[in-house]
């Protein structure tokens, strides 16, 4: 995915540092939404859709560790960083626990901040450490070879099918619109379908489940699959 069409959410409630770090972003080619307190990054976070959040901890209506710990608990499962002045192992900790994937503390290089949110950006899975994850009760998949095992029985499907599930995994409970999809799953060199796009969602549903993928009217598809 090009860098403009990936989109990044700051919460950061210093004016000044907001709009530099937001500015920084632009220049490198990135979209970067922005908030300056909890309560608004938490409309914005439950009404659209993020490839990377950059959250501050001490913010006012909500802190940083309350909003991500809010979001996890929604099922997103989009990459966080935390920005914070603590610096205390106590603090880290919580950090981690909320569901953050790595910290940088004030003041910071925007060069360094930029390093760890590419180096995020291209990893696949966010808080795995495991090479398995169960999806339900019989259906597992394993990120290191991309392998479907249904009922402890590995589970052929095509190249795009699983590049499908893998966006679906890293987005579950997520709205991700056709355009996301298309970026996703087609190179420089092909040329995007909607009608391809319906054989492969058809397909991955006949292996996990007609209801695992909801089509929303419009706006694309969300990964719904329960345990």
């Amino acid at each position: 995915m090009s860098k403009e069409k990936i989109k990044l959410f700051l919460l950061e409630d210093d004016t000044t540092l907001n709009e530099t770090i937001c500015d920084f972003f632009i220049s490198e080619g990135y979209s970067i939404e922005n908030a300056y307190d909890g309560i608004e990054a938490q409309d914005m976070l439950y009404e659209n859709r993020y490839d990377l959040l950059l959250l501050d901890v001490n913010t006012p209506g909500m802190n940083g560790f309350e909003v991500l710990k809010e979001v996890r608990g929604n099922g997103v499962q989009t990459p966080a960083i935390y920005i914070t002045s603590l610096n205390s192992i106590n603090d880290l900790e919580k950090g981690f626990d909320s569901g953050c994937d790595d910290y940088i503390r004030k003041p910071f290089a925007l060069k360094e901040l930029l390093i760890r949110v590419e180096t995020l950006l291209k990893r696949e899975f966010f808080h795995e450490v495991k090479d398995t994850i169960r999806l339900t009760n019989h259906i597992e998949y394993n990120v290191i070879n991309n392998e479907l095992i249904i009922d402890n029985k590995s589970v052929n499907i095509g190249n795009k099918e699983s590049k499908l599930l893998k966006l679906f995994m890293q987005h579950k409970g997520e709205i991700i619109s056709h355009e996301s999809i298309y970026d996703y799953l087609w190179g420089y060199d092909e040329e995007p379908s909607d009608t391809a796009l319906r054989t492969y969602i058809k397909n991955l549903r006949k292996v996990i489940g007609k209801e695992s993928i909801e089509s929303i009217k419009k706006q694309g598809y969300k990964f719904t699959l329960k345990k």
